[in-house]
């Protein structure tokens, strides 16, 4: 289990030195922005983003939706690959859907909107995901969608969540502390290796790794009218 914590615009200036040596901190996930405009891209994620990395903390990203259709929400997506293009996550980037005028779309709706964005970011080749809290994870998407994807599950005030589905991290405070951020900011727990995951399927922007075994293999040659063994190592 690692600890993380997401951040936005909101929290203002972040001393991230402090976070990292703090040792509260193993990941965090950055707001890129939110709605359908690139001029809506969070004002402080390039300046966190750069941060984060220069400081070595894994990051991740979201996108807030304030999309009511399909084409909305489509170009919502189209729009956050803008935001987050040449850049590298360790963790996965997640679709933020929670406003209560998508609520009140239902359930097909819902799961209808988000398979939309989640299936842009993944044919652009990431690791996608989506965020809500438990109720609406629960209610509001189809369990196919919800193995589909990363769960992102967001349920406060309790020693350990009950959410029903399975889930990769778990966001369990809005009110934590840490060294380096000034006021309240979301603590979160992560159960899944998502940095081996995506390196090693190279996604978010990383290359595929592959690990090529070395072959010994014993050889015996003429040379001369005699005999020479040898071993052949290759890689």
């Amino acid at each position: 289990m690692l600890n993380g914590i997401d951040i936005s615009y909101h929290n203002g200036s972040v001393g991230w030195e402090k976070i990292k040596n703090s040792g509260q901190v193993d990941f965090v996930i950055l707001r890129a922005g939110f709605g359908k405009l690139i001029s809506q891209k969070d004002k402080k994620f390039e300046e966190n983003y750069s941060s984060a990395k220069s400081a070595g903390i894994p990051v991740g990203c979201y996108w807030y939706s304030y999309a009511n259709s399909v084409p909305e929400i489509q170009t919502e997506a189209e729009v956050f690959l803008q935001a987050i293009k040449g850049k590298q996550f360790e963790y996965p980037v997640y679709l933020d859907f929670e406003e209560a005028s998508q609520i009140a779309l239902g359930r097909e709706k819902c799961s209808e909107m988000a398979e939309s964005f989640l299936d842009i970011l993944e044919k652009a080749g990431y690791f996608a995901g989506l965020y809500s809290s438990k109720s609406h994870l629960e209610n509001c998407f189809t369990e196919t969608i919800r193995k589909r994807y990363a769960v992102w599950v967001a349920h406060y005030g309790v020693a350990k969540t009950n959410y029903s589905g399975r889930f990769g991290i778990w966001q369990k405070s809005e009110s934590g502390s840490v060294p380096g951020i000034s006021g309240k900011v979301d603590l979160n727990e992560c159960y899944v290796d998502y940095p081996a995951l995506i390196r090693n399927a190279g996604l978010n922007g990383f290359s595929k790794t592959v690990e090529i075994q070395k072959e010994t293999i014993e050889i015996t040659a003429l040379k001369d009218g005699k005999i020479f063994s040898g071993i052949l190592t290759e890689k």
